[in-house]
């Protein structure tokens, strides 16, 4: 029998930290209106808080790229697991809006930030030489599997309890990761004397600990940064990830519970709407992942830009209708759709960058991602409490969705494939 090469296991334990993460930083909209009745806050002031983390994640990504290459991918994910240990035991004795700023904008932001931005195409430089879209592809699939596994418990948890226990219980997983992570977790496969998955070393994947050559991850991601402005595929692909943001995250991600509780929908059912997207997206961005390494990957960015788009107009419709039949369609499609965007962004991305400088690239890119979905997270709760509605917020998320698979349509085709 074939052994099972280490890169798997790798990638496993890697799974396993971006589900705690993801749940960690997703379950926010869960507990708006808890946080609302209990402390007496506004819905503006907890969606800035929860704007705050999406975009202290998205800003800290680069330079968590340019640290991984400094001092470690191990270390550096038990310094985030740590983080969200930290924040997630401080939530359970906050209670003024200042410590939910500090608490889940920062903390929070910047812990769940190495495992929600760079280390997919960390792992699977490092790791893998074959089938590296597919690695891609599963990993970022798992942050919707923790909304698939958890996020229904936790919000029947807030409903026939306390919302803290629903946090002990995350706090909890973020523990086991932590094992998990300094038992299992090594830095490349050298460390084990082996070579990549399907190949020879990754020479630029390896981290790179020279002091003379990366003086400081500040100078690092800046320099990256002043680099990538020169190509015009950076703009098209930052200006379309910040759409991607704005209408998964930012939009959906804090705001679609509370918009179905207005129409009478009760959180756990509008939890489990979630969930069924964590479904569809875990088979839809693994099969993304699979696709991107045979296909040419603007068409991939078009059609799944065009399908949102068309989905997040369908919403306010089935809600106005109340047809949980146009609802479980919503969550199929915008499930298959909902971050397959990131392994063609980062096939390009590497394609045009190279392999070393792709995952800070990469991370800028994903910092305009955030950007995107810290507006749509505080402008849902602005316009919430403007009009009382929401549906404004998911019809503008739909148009821009358009507007964004028509701008990488025109990226630069050779460019387009995998190299």
């Amino acid at each position: 029998m074939r052994k099972l090469h280490y890169s798997w296991i790798i990638l496993m334990v890697v799974f396993v930290s971006i589900i705690v993460a993801g749940i960690t930083r997703s379950s926010s909209g869960v507990f708006i209106i808890p946080f609302e009745n209990e402390f007496g806050w506004k819905r503006t002031e907890i969606s800035f808080a929860v704007g705050l983390s999406l975009l202290m994640y998205g800003l800290s990504g680069p330079f968590m790229g340019a640290l991984v290459q400094i001092i470690g991918v191990k270390k550096m994910m038990i310094y985030s697991m740590s983080t969200l240990i930290v924040g997630l035991s401080l939530t359970l004795v906050m209670n003024e809006t200042w410590h939910l700023v500090v608490i889940w904008g920062i903390l929070i932001g910047m812990g769940s930030s190495l495992f929600l931005t760079v280390l997919s195409p960390i792992i699977a430089n490092i790791w893998f030489k074959k089938r590296r879209g597919l690695a891609i592809g599963i990993l970022t699939a798992s942050t919707a599997t923790g909304q698939l596994l958890l996020l229904p418990v936790v919000a029947y948890l807030v409903e026939i309890s306390d919302w803290r226990n629903s946090i002990i219980i995350i706090l909890i997983l973020a523990i086991l990761t932590m094992i998990l992570l300094i038992v299992f977790m090594k830095e490349s496969p050298k460390q084990l004397g082996l070579d990549p998955y399907g190949g020879e070393p990754n020479r630029e994947g390896e981290s790179i600990r020279n002091a003379e050559e990366v003086k400081n991850p500040f100078s690092l991601a800046v320099s990256t940064l002043f680099e990538a402005f020169k190509y015009r595929e950076f703009w098209l692909l930052a200006g379309s990830f910040f759409v991607c943001g704005l209408s998964t995250t930012g939009l959906i991600g804090t705001h679609l519970v509370a918009y179905c509780i207005g129409f009478g929908i009760a959180a756990v059912t509008a939890a489990s709407m979630l969930s069924v997207m964590g479904v569809f997206d875990l088979l839809g961005t693994t099969i993304s992942g699979w696709l991107s390494d045979k296909i040419d990957n603007r068409l991939l960015l078009f059609w799944y830009y065009l399908l949102r788009g068309m989905s997040l107009l369908l919403l306010p419709f089935a809600l106005n209708e109340g047809s949980f039949v146009l609802l479980f369609i919503f969550s199929i499609f915008y499930g298959l759709d909902w971050i397959a965007t990131v392994p063609p962004t980062i096939n390009i991305s590497r394609n045009v960058f190279g392999l070393e400088k792709s995952v800070i690239v990469y991370g800028w890119i994903f910092t305009a991602h955030q950007i995107g979905a810290a507006v749509a997270a505080l402008g849902g709760g602005v316009i919430f409490e403007r009009y009382n509605d929401y549906t404004m917020a998911f019809v503008g998320a739909g148009i821009l969705c358009f507007l964004a698979s028509l701008s990488v349509i025109v990226i630069r085709k050779k460019y387009a494939l995998p190299a």
